[in-house]
C-alpha cells in the first residue's frame, strides 16, 4: 500500500500517544502494592509497547525514504 507522507505523520503521533498511554499504564501496575496480581496486564503491555515501538520505526524510516526522494 502506498501512505502519502502526512497519512504517515499522523500515523506516527497517534502510535506516539498510545505509546506514551502504554508506558503510563506498565508505571501503574507496577507501582500498584500487590504488583504480582497483574502481571499478565503488565506483560501485555509491555508486548504492546515493543510492537508499537517497531511500528513507529518503520514509519519513520518510510518518511525519511519519501523526504530522500523529494
Amino acid at each position: 500500500m502506498k501512505f502519502d507522507v502526512s497519512e504517515l505523520v499522523e500515523a506516527k503521533r497517534q502510535m506516539d500517544s498510545t505509546l506514551h498511554k502504554l508506558r503510563q499504564t506498565v508505571k501503574t501496575f507496577e507501582a500498584k502494592e500487590n504488583a504480582d496480581r497483574y502481571k499478565s496486564q503488565i506483560t501485555l503491555a509491555k508486548r504492546r509497547i515493543q510492537a508499537f515501538e517497531i511500528s513507529v520505526a518503520l514509519i519513520e524510516r518510510e518518511i525519511k525514504d519519501f523526504n530522500n526522494k523529494s
